[in-house]
């Protein structure tokens, strides 16, 4: 992963928006935080597509982690949706998180933005010890090296900036559309249909 001072036109922290012809049905409107991103290629967290029929308390009492009771973290475990983060290793779990909140192995990808992937970090949540603002999300989007930077060049993505509001506090079927609207384009005049001059 690039470091933050020489990560030049990386695109680590930044958000990519799925165009509407993106012929990828996983994709579909996808909002993707981009966690990693260099020259060996990229690696990113859909964060609207909920994962359905599974919320984060079920996977607590799947995991065996059990959610104190009276903590205020404990509302939070209970109406946790859990994201589908893309396809690759789709049983592999990622906070997105609030930098309030740090592990061993937590990365830092931006001021504003943290990644933790451990079942200590869930038991931290599950306690109420965990951040102020996060998803719960599994598994990932991966490009290999120079893959993302084509497939923006070939308009299959918009690059945005990643606002907390809408990453943590947007309801998922509407962060697409408010990133959107961020940009000043209107989601109505995206047409479906690629073309080339």
């Amino acid at each position: 992963m690039a470091a933050q001072s020489d990560k030049g036109n990386y695109l680590a922290g930044r958000i990519l928006l799925a165009m509407p012809a993106m012929a990828d049905p996983r994709f579909h409107r996808a909002v993707i935080f981009i966690c990693a991103h260099d020259a060996n290629g990229a690696m990113g967290l859909v964060i609207n597509h909920r994962l359905p029929g599974l919320e984060f308390s079920q996977l607590l009492q799947q995991m065996k982690i059990k959610a104190e009771d009276d903590v205020p973290g404990k509302p939070l475990a209970d109406t946790l949706p859990v994201m589908s983060g893309g396809p690759v290793e789709s049983a592999r779990g990622f906070i997105l998180h609030s930098p309030d909140f740090a592990q061993a192995d937590t990365i830092k990808v931006t001021d504003e933005f943290s990644v933790t992937g451990t079942v200590d970090a869930l038991r931290a949540v599950a306690g109420g010890k965990g951040p102020q603002r996060m998803l719960f999300i599994l598994g990932y989007a991966g490009w290999t090296a120079g893959q993302l930077d084509q497939e923006i060049q070939d308009n299959a993505w918009l690059v945005a900036d990643a606002n907390p509001d809408v990453v943590f506090g947007a309801p998922p079927d509407e962060k697409w559309d408010r990133t959107i609207r961020m940009l000043g384009i209107n989601p109505a005049m995206l047409s479906g249909d690629a073309g080339r001059a």
